[in-house]
């Protein structure tokens, strides 16, 4: 994939919620989920800037630093790179870069999102500005939990009549965080009014794409987001 001639603004927004509620098990950004699309929007040449909810440093999931897992793509490179894990450490807030124009918006996802993505205001209107100014709005695994509550300008949910993926229950189940979650991701996406699908097996590759809006169901998306999101950044340029 050669790289862009048309560099587009890219907004990454990662958690910033470090442990879960009811357990005390550690949570936040899954960070595969955010280097490998990372990788793939940088190598394509874009520009791409990393905010958080409220600001400040992103946790990691420590599930997510396990040596399997931080080998899939190039995930270790990146944890091994203090400029690059540095971009983690003092991000702007979603307020922070609310009024600037961003051609594609990614919520990366990691358990954290659960807590602090939904029924955030002020996340949940970039969104929308987004979508409805002709932007791209991509999402995987925990990070479609920011369309829980967003509304369009007309009032309607953002999801309504859209096709999504995301974690689903059985994933859930696999990664022993059903007891722990607040709500059931799956469902709270059917409840805005949306399609829900998931890959036949769990922890496979899985993204759908409905307009400008894209949607991957686990940490095995993110590479196939981001590819989709390349693809309609050059879509975008041409009009």
């Amino acid at each position: 994939m050669g790289r862009t001639k048309h560099p587009a603004r890219v907004l990454i927004i990662a958690t910033n919620t470090p442990a879960y509620e009811l357990a005390g098990y550690r949570t936040g950004l899954w960070l595969g989920e955010l280097t490998h699309f990372y990788d793939v929007l940088a190598d394509a040449g874009h520009d791409l800037t990393i905010a958080s909810v409220s600001g400040g440093l992103v946790p990691l999931d420590p599930e997510s630093l396990a040596a399997p897992v931080l080998k899939l793509g190039r995930t270790d490179k990146r944890y091994e790179d203090p400029a690059f894990m540095g971009l983690l450490e003092d991000t702007p807030s979603v307020e922070d870069v609310a009024d600037e124009h961003w051609d594609a918006v990614y919520l990366a996802g990691g358990h954290g999102t659960m807590f602090d993505f939904p029924h955030h205001p002020a996340l949940g209107d970039l969104l929308v500005s987004t979508l409805e100014d002709g932007g791209i709005v991509a999402a995987v695994c925990h990070g479609p939990a920011a369309f829980v509550g967003a509304r369009l300008s007309d009032g309607s949910p953002l999801l309504e009549g859209c096709r999504v993926t995301g974690f689903s229950w059985a994933e859930e189940k696999l990664a022993g965080r059903d007891k722990v979650v607040p709500f059931r991701l799956d469902k709270a996406l059917k409840d805005e009014g949306a399609t829900y699908t998931k890959a036949l097996l769990p922890m496979t590759e899985k993204v759908v794409e409905d307009g400008r809006l894209v949607t991957g169901q686990n940490p095995m998306s993110a590479a196939g987001v981001a590819k989709t999101v390349v693809k309609l950044l050059k879509k975008q340029h041409r009009h």
